[in-house]
């Protein structure tokens, strides 16, 4: 195989294995009504469903980035992307929400493993004159997947119930392991041989872990007291970072590289800013307009189809145009859009609700492919898995900030109660407040964004 059949090859595979992940996600958003008729859920029950997978595939994220450098990115990539198969097939079968929720934490785990080999092995195939285009195509992967998830996921659950989101998986998984075996061999380590910090890793897995239960459980002292439990364990494993002669994570990148690190942040800011919108959108037009799984997913198709047009234009244009000026933009977009969005009303019409999430869907799409673009080209190579694992655990602790700033409203207004007629109400005052905030964080992004300079001068050489 010629290398440029092995580059679009590899860019196919990635493309693949990033549509998954999203579409689980957004398909799975919108079963949880049914999910939770059967499996007899309250509301914040529902939330642990897509929270746990988010907790597990963050809290070990960097580690498997650091196994991918000592072991090779292909070799974690097979492994994770096997898990997370076998996980599917899993959940699909699960009985109860503990066998349910295990599973989902199961998944959660194989991508962890997929998220940062995967863009570190398009960084490394892709030269800076093609790796726009190549990142952006993988964004435009996601937002597919997550455009898929609410049409093709409202479907399944109408026809066929929501295992059959699970079961989907299976043979889809089984293919692309298949070609990846038969066609992409393994490439030298960055770093064989090195030691592997476990402690480190621990440290950082307690640490998210015991963050995002004390804030989801919040009111109450032991909350408190898990969340300055979780904090201590962040700031050991700072300490520790900064002192063992092979990190997890090399702090010197966030100390010295002023892109990688405000790029990071942006990052952060921008995902814990939007990821709970889909998740509460979804329950408000089932629950409180009245819609059925399916028109929900069609109505809410549109931001993510908004963003898998824009994401690959944006990515190319990152290859000659300062992605600071992109992703700010992009980053403003979002925040007007959220601001809009505040103003749900159980009144609201369908057609304002979509085309805040069409503002919604350019904002994200012309922010998260320059954005990535910068953070990848602003590292040498030997540090790609670091750098992916990084943006990764930026964007999956985003998304565990917003989901437990969601659930943490939810708690304090609906509680541990089904969603009826009595509490939309309620219902609906949380969506605001927690829209509110979200473009509150979404505005300090943009100076975030703003304050990672240029690129163009500092990426010179750095391969």
């Amino acid at each position: 195989m010629s290398v440029d059949s092995r580059k679009q090859t590899l860019l196919f595979i990635v493309m693949a294995t990033s549509a998954f992940v999203p579409f689980m996600a957004s398909a799975v958003n919108i079963a949880l009504p049914s999910l939770s008729r059967e499996l007899h859920l309250d509301a914040v029950s529902m939330s642990w469903i897509a929270t746990a997978y988010l907790l597990a595939s963050t809290a070990f994220i960097l580690p498997f980035g650091r196994l991918a450098d000592i072991h090779g990115r292909r070799t974690l990539f097979i492994i994770g992307l096997s898990l997370f198969m076998t996980a599917s097939l899993l959940a699909g079968a699960a009985p109860n929400f503990i066998w349910l929720l295990t599973a989902r934490i199961a998944q959660g785990l194989g991508t962890s493993m997929m998220l940062p080999t995967g863009m570190a092995m398009l960084t490394a195939a892709f030269p800076p004159g093609e790796r726009g285009r190549a990142l952006g195509l993988n964004v435009s992967a996601v937002y597919v997947g997550l455009s898929a998830g609410p049409v093709l996921g409202g479907l399944l659950t109408q026809a066929l119930g929501w295992r059959s989101l699970f079961f989907l998986m299976g043979p889809l998984s089984l293919l692309i392991l298949l070609l990846l075996l038969k066609n992409l061999h393994q490439e030298p380590a960055e770093t064989p041989g090195e030691p592997f910090d476990a402690p480190g890793s621990l440290l950082f897995a307690f640490s998210i872990s015991a963050l995002l239960y004390g804030f989801t459980s919040l009111p109450g002292a032991t909350a408190i007291g898990v969340i300055a439990l979780g904090l201590m364990a962040m700031l050991a494993f700072i300490w520790r970072q900064s002192r063992t002669a092979h990190p997890i994570v090399d702090l010197s990148l966030f100390r010295l590289n002023r892109t990688f690190a405000m790029s990071n942040a942006a990052t952060f800011l921008n995902y814990g800013a939007t990821t709970a919108v889909v998740f509460l959108l979804s329950l408000y037009l089932q629950y409180v307009k009245g819609l059925s799984p399916r028109d929900a997913g069609l109505l809410m198709m549109v931001q993510p189809l908004v963003q898998a047009f824009t994401s690959p234009i944006a990515g190319r244009l990152s290859d000659r145009i300062e992605p600071q000026r992109l992703a700010s933009a992009g980053m403003t977009m979002t925040v007007l859009g959220l601001l809009l969005l505040s103003a749900l009303t159980s009144a609201t019409s369908t057609g304002f609700i979509l085309a805040c999430l069409t503002l919604l869907g350019l904002g994200f799409g012309f922010f998260s492919s320059p954005n990535t673009n910068a953070i990848m080209s602003s590292v040498a190579k030997r540090n790609y898995s670091i750098a992916s694992a990084t943006v990764s655990a930026m964007r999956q602790l985003g998304q565990i900030f917003s989901m437990g700033l969601a659930t943490l409203a939810l708690n304090g207004t609906v509680g541990h109660r089904v969603i009826t007629p009595e509490l939309h109400g309620p219902f609906i005052i949380t969506i605001r407040l927690v829209l509110q905030t979200s473009a509150a964080l979404c505005f300090i992004g943009v100076f975030a964004s703003l304050a990672r300079g240029k690129l163009r001068p500092s990426a010179e050489g750095v391969e």
